[in-house]
């Protein structure tokens, strides 16, 4: 049962069996990319995370590599705009 994202706690992904427990900073990312996705129909650059999480390149995508090694997400090799989130989005936290 996921607990919610004030108290700080991992999160389940029980939707990909190796999935790995996320943070809540995974969470928000997850939660960016599942919103960006609906709204403009294709899944953000990452470009598009790192204006909206006001962080350097590297850090966003050392996160892309770290969520996709947990099973959070899957991209397609040299697609750009690929990444697809694996985690049911209903054990999303709010994006704050």
């Amino acid at each position: 049962m996921p607990i919610t994202p004030k108290t700080g706690s991992l999160f389940h992904a029980e939707t990909h069996p190796s999935a790995k427990p996320f943070t809540p900073t995974q969470g928000q990312y997850l939660t960016f990319v599942h919103l960006y996705t609906r709204l403009h129909r294709t899944p953000p650059a990452e470009t598009d995370m790192q204006q909206y999480f006001r962080v350097s390149p590297p850090s966003v995508h050392q996160m892309v590599l770290t969520l996709e090694r947990a099973g959070h997400i899957r991209r397609q090799p040299r697609t750009p705009r690929s990444i697809e989130v694996l985690v049911d989005p209903k054990l999303l936290p709010e994006l704050i």
